[in-house]
């Protein structure tokens, strides 16, 4: 009898069917993984699993016994956690607060704050995170929110845990942790979901792979019994071909930016780096090397920043973000739902936020022109969604990420720093951003591109920059690119010491 199993689960949102009755089983202890693009219903599915959602038809069997979660604590009475790709916690409150949020530990009728560290220190331990639970969630970076969100799911004692990308947001280092961890888990008999776009990962840690595509279940096989390519074939329908950037033909134009002797206290220290038209200047670093720290402060986000910043030769007034705008420069942030997109707006409002002065006379928006602008960029994107007027909140997070692109799009920078670009994308969706980024650096764009994933800073770029804890520890020219020697530079070892 299988450990856990779908049957015929169907979901439908406004104007979209998230998943047509698919079914499936899953063994207990195995990690099984679940793929597919963005849209496809992976994320719904995990959901209705851990209580997010509720199926319109269909039923969960749990060792042959029908099982359903109105809501995530009973499911987690039920021993299902999720550890969701868009964070979820209270910014406000503390680490203890958040992991113990929904069964605070009272005394008296008043909060056992002892009690709560005690067991927020224990969830922590058991992912060996090492974190002062009385901070506040919202100091922490991406990266260390994410494993505070794994510590939620394992310390409730789940006997199954769904794991939305959970790597998404984790350096080498740490995502190497989360592969130990799961080993563990799966030692003593917990049942993995897991839901990612990076076949290296799927390969290595899953035992089964279950593919989705437009809702519906498409295989389940072993993972010994398949490939890559069979997987994405089976994903999107079509084949993807791997291929070299073509801006890497074209010659360089003149320097669009320039930036001497930036830093921040307590951020970055010393930073200096140019980058000219048609050029893509890649980022590489662990989670809080400074990377996207040194991004904001060029576009004018860090009040603390010094040194210099020149656009065009012309020198950028400091922590002025209008300045920055007014200069061509657009940032793509990595947090998308805090700081890309505005959640309670729709798809036409969000493309087409940065490029209002473009669509508006004397303060009012030209609508058509809007309709027509928005329309343009999710068709060139690919966007999958219900319509424009349909809200942002209500789609996948990769085609969230690709309306954050289009706004940026939509107002024609020069120079363009995107962070992440690609974090929790489909592998189809992933090779279209590539692709586009590739073609705006043709067109003479000055692109900064920051991630954590070494094969795609090193697919993209021309030049790849180092940082460690704030600082430059070296720089690469794309015939020099090893994950190796990228490694060895985000470790604190430079090239001098290795020779």
């Amino acid at each position: 009898m299988a450990f856990l199993t779908f049957h015929g689960i169907s979901k439908r949102f406004p104007g979209v069917l998230a998943l047509d009755g698919v079914g499936f089983e899953v063994k207990r202890g195995s990690c099984h993984a679940l793929m597919g693009e963005n849209g496809a219903g992976k994320s719904t599915l995990g959901k209705i699993l851990a209580g997010v959602h509720t199926a319109d038809a269909g039923e969960i069997r749990l060792e042959g016994a029908p099982i359903a979660a109105p809501d995530p604590l009973a499911a987690r009475r039920q021993g299902i956690a999720m550890v969701h790709q868009e964070l979820a916690f209270c910014p406000n409150l503390s680490i203890a607060e958040n992991l113990c949020l929904g069964e605070l530990p009272n005394r008296g009728g008043w909060v056992d704050r002892d009690r709560m560290r005690a067991i927020a220190r224990d969830r922590l331990r058991q992912i060996g995170a090492d974190f002062d639970v009385d901070l506040p969630i919202g100091e922490l970076s991406t990266g260390q929110e994410q494993l505070v969100q794994i510590a939620a799911a394992v310390g409730t004692g789940a006997r199954i845990v769904v794991m939305d990308e959970p790597t998404s947001s984790l350096s080498v280092a740490e995502s190497e942790h989360l592969f130990g961890l799961l080993s563990e888990l799966r030692s003593r008999g917990i049942t993995i979901l897991y839901v990612s776009h990076r076949m290296d990962e799927i390969f290595r840690l899953c035992d089964t792979i279950t593919v989705l595509r437009d809702g519906r279940h498409v295989s389940t096989v072993p993972a010994s019994e398949t490939n890559p390519e069979r997987v994405i074939h089976e994903m999107i329908g079509r084949d993807v071909e791997a291929h070299d950037p073509a801006h890497l033909k074209g010659e360089l134009g003149e320097e669009v930016l320039r930036v001497e002797n930036f830093s921040s206290p307590g951020k970055f220290s010393g930073i200096s780096l140019s980058l000219r038209r048609g050029e893509v200047l890649g980022f590489a670093g662990l989670v809080g090397a400074g990377r996207s720290e040194v991004a904001q402060a060029i576009f004018g986000l860090d009040p603390n920043a010094t040194g210099s910043v020149f656009v065009h030769g012309r020198p950028l007034p400091p922590a002025d973000v209008q300045a920055a705008l007014a200069a061509g420069i657009g940032l793509l942030p990595e947090d998308r739902k805090r700081l890309g997109l505005v959640l309670s707006m729709n798809c036409r409002e969000n493309t087409s936020l940065a490029a209002l002065p473009r669509i508006s006379r004397a303060g009012i928006v030209d609508r058509k022109a809007e309709r027509a602008m928005a329309g343009e960029y999710c068709d060139r994107l690919r966007v999958k969604t219900p319509g424009l007027e349909s809200g942002i909140a209500g789609l996948s997070g990769g085609n969230q990420q690709k309306i954050a692109l289009a706004k940026w799009l939509a107002r024609r920078c020069d120079i363009l720093i995107v962070d992440e670009p690609t974090r929790g994308v489909d592998v189809g969706a992933k090779s279209e951003i590539h692709r586009l980024l590739d073609e705006l650096a043709c067109q003479g764009l000055a692109i900064l591109v920051i991630s954590s994933e070494l094969p795609e800073v090193m697919n993209l770029s021309r030049r790849i920059m180092v940082l460690r804890e704030g600082r430059r520890m070296g720089e690469l020219a794309r015939a020099e690119f090893t994950q190796a020697r990228l490694m060895r530079l985000m470790a604190g070892i430079r090239e001098e010491e290795t020779a």
